[in-house]
């Protein structure tokens, strides 16, 4: 366009800043999504070219969103996020692969608070540690922010089914949201999914199908239905466009430490799509000049579905599968659809991988939420409990900032979180009978 041929500067001159703004934001708009590369061979294409993976990698080869940085960081600066007053995630929107601000649905996705936790700092020793609580979203989790994206998708492409398969939180997820839009939406999830989520499931309108397998499975069987029946898939695994919403909590952080970087960066990975999603969201604020490097990811699996560890301790990006068992379902897999990407953000970070048992995790549901007030599920804590790991390792120092983000609410899941809680004493109407229980107790 001929106005990509100008500088901000020039075209006020030329047009007045007012209307200058509103012709870079339509060029912006329409320009600033380059091409989809693969994150397996590299070969590139248009958006229009391919819908899902690379041709020639198949499953394997997931496609990433390569934008262009100089054009959005005309508008895209820190004077334009200081100014800003959406307290959304759709403050991002320039950088985000949607076309219009008008595709996205009303429901507050972003913008959770980073809390600085006086007694968990004591505690554990860690001066600057902060806890990214993603469980206040629409539907109580970190996946509401693929989903935001996914369903603005799905309506720019003019598709009236969504389909996805899920543990659990990736699901009810998109079903909340494609209830918004009025979009059907088709579940499969392993029969073994907690009740609450399938329950969230059913109350948007979902039609959910619980599959008698493995998540992997139900994915597998999602995979063949969408293309059959030509439904948009919403997988983070194969769809590039949904982790483009996960990146954005990588902004945020940014934003609330008041632009300062974090040392480490600490996630719970299952298929890989939030850590990868989140280093890319902090690896674009350097492209665009925002930041000046990027924090150390570092990743947390469950010891017994941990295909994730074990490729990145064998230097390879080949996985093994190995039947998951773990309590936290959000993260039980045992081939890893966006382990390549995953990877990639824990190498090129300088980062690595550590396991957590489940005995940690439970015990981690507990201890956060009676020193903290956050009740996280399961996978929600992982990521903390990896925290308390790693500095009962000495892999991390006091003085080191630290991020972790809890992924779900332990509303979730409340089956695994009375695993760690003590039973409620029963007493009866008179004070007395009170009293005597209360010696008992404080014994």
């Amino acid at each position: 366009m001929l106005f990509c041929l100008y500088s901000l500067a020039d075209l006020a001159l030329i047009l007045g800043t007012d209307f200058a703004f509103y012709i870079l934001k339509e060029v912006i708009n329409l320009e600033k999504i380059l091409r989809l590369q693969c994150v397996k061979c590299g070969a590139t294409y248009a958006e229009d070219e391919v819908q899902y993976v690379c041709p020639d990698c198949g499953i394997e080869g997931i496609l990433d969103v390569i934008y262009d940085y100089e054009l959005i960081g005309r508008e895209l600066t820190k004077e334009y996020l200081l100014n800003n007053n959406d307290r959304s995630m759709n403050r991002y929107f320039p950088i985000l692969p949607v076309e219009l601000m008008d595709s996205f649905e009303p429901l507050q996705v972003g913008y959770t608070p980073l809390y600085k936790v006086k007694m968990l700092r004591e505690q554990l020793e860690l001066d600057n540690l902060y806890i990214k609580d993603d469980s206040r979203n629409p539907t109580l989790s970190f996946k509401d922010r693929a989903s935001s994206v996914g369903i603005a998708k799905a309506k720019e492409l003019e598709r009236d089914i969504i389909t996805a398969a899920s543990t659990g939180n990736a699901a009810s997820s998109i079903s909340g949201f494609a209830a918004c839009a009025g979009i059907k939406s088709i579940i499969f999830v392993p029969k073994t999914a907690p009740e609450a989520k399938v329950t969230q499931l059913l109350v948007f309108g979902s039609t959910v199908f619980l599959v008698d397998g493995t998540y992997d499975e139900a994915f597998e069987l999602c995979f063949k239905a969408a293309e059959k029946f030509g439904w948009y898939n919403r997988s983070c695994a194969i769809n590039p466009y949904l982790v483009e919403g996960k990146k954005t909590v990588a902004f945020e952080i940014i934003e609330q430490l008041d632009f300062k970087v974090p040392d480490y960066v600490v996630m719970s990975v299952g298929d890989g799509c939030s850590i990868s999603g989140a280093y890319k969201g902090f690896v674009e604020f350097q492209k665009l000049g925002l930041i000046d490097k990027t924090p150390k990811m570092i990743g947390i699996q469950a010891a017994k579905s941990n295909p994730v560890t074990r490729a990145c301790n064998k230097n390879t990006y080949e996985f093994e599968y190995r039947k998951p068992e773990t309590v936290a379902d959000s993260i039980s897999v045992g081939i890893p659809r966006n382990g390549i990407k995953a990877l990639n953000a824990i190498k090129d970070s300088g980062g690595y991988m550590i396991d957590v048992s489940d005995v940690e995790i439970v015990e981690t549901i507990k201890y956060l939420a009676s020193n903290s007030g956050i009740f996280g599920e399961p996978a929600g804590v992982t990521g903390f409990a990896g925290v308390r790991k790693l500095k009962r390792l000495g892999l991390i120092n006091r003085e080191d900032l630290i991020v972790t983000v809890v992924t779900g609410s332990g509303l979730k899941d409340l089956k695994t979180a009375q695993l760690a809680t003590p039973e409620a004493h029963n007493v009866s109407t008179d004070i007395n009978d009170l009293v005597e229980l209360m010696r008992k107790i404080q014994k």
